[in-house]
């Protein structure tokens, strides 16, 4: 149990990777809060019947006071936060598009949960973090990132900002024993990413056969890496990119 007694935190840990997210961590011995806008207490309730330990908090990862009031939920429930897993991003309902037909609007609202929500969740976490002088924060960035992806300008942008953002935070959390790392994942079939057209079946083939290991991405092939960057021998790592995506990036 690498994560006995620790404390997690997932956001958009209701379903998709941060679900297998969620349950990994739960599996290896932390307490999960599950903090999604959607119903995260399926999952709590899947882990409970496992014999771990979870809840399920509804949070806007884009909202401060939303974010606050998770953090203070987290704290009044556990007494401490070991962990904070920034999953919560935009990407399987998004339309393939070119940049010139990109509204505002749809930017922003994309910045907001990808980007501004990560940094509103480890400024909530942060000063609880420093005071113990411990803690692990793991952001979920994006191959995409390293090859570029035509039509997804907002996504590839936001993630982008997600891995700039993991290597100042390693700076600036560093000299307070905080580690910050990221995962970037190649293309994962999630429930919603398999289920729509854009990306599954034979639309999925052309990413799939840019990978060395030749084979669709699942969430489980993300949660190895996850448990290591969340435990103990992850202590002298920080302000990393972990690519795990079948060999498609290879840096």
């Amino acid at each position: 149990m690498r994560l006995q007694d620790k404390i997690a935190i997932v956001t958009g840990g209701a379903r998709g990777i941060g679900a297998a997210f969620s349950k990994a961590l739960a599996a290896e011995g932390a307490s999960v809060i599950i903090a999604d806008v959607l119903d995260g207490a399926g999952v709590a309730r899947e882990i409970e019947a496992e014999g771990g330990r979870a809840i399920y908090r509804r949070t806007d990862v884009s909202d401060r006071k939303s974010v606050e009031g998770l953090m203070q939920d987290a704290l009044s429930s556990f007494g401490r936060i070991d962990v904070l897993v920034n999953n919560a991003a935009i990407f399987a309902s998004l339309v393939k598009k070119s940049f010139l037909e990109i509204e505002s609007e749809e930017w922003d609202r994309l910045m907001a949960v990808n980007l501004r929500g990560p940094f509103e969740c480890t400024r909530a976490v942060a000063p609880h973090m420093i005071a113990t002088r411990k803690g692990r924060i793991i952001n979920i960035a994006s191959g995409t990132v390293f090859k570029g992806q035509v039509g997804f300008l907002h996504y590839v942008t936001s993630k982008g900002g997600v891995v700039a953002m993991t290597r100042a935070l390693a700076r600036e959390l560093g000299p307070h024993q905080v580690t910050v790392n990221a995962i970037a994942p190649g293309l994962t079939m999630s429930e919603m990413v398999a289920a729509n057209p854009l990306w599954s079946g034979e639309a999925a083939q052309p990413t799939v056969k840019t990978r060395a290991l030749q084979r669709d991405q699942m969430p489980e092939d993300l949660t190895g890496t996850l448990v290591f960057l969340a435990s103990d021998e992850c202590g002298f790592m920080t302000g990393q990119c972990m690519v795990v995506d079948g060999g498609a990036v290879m840096r």
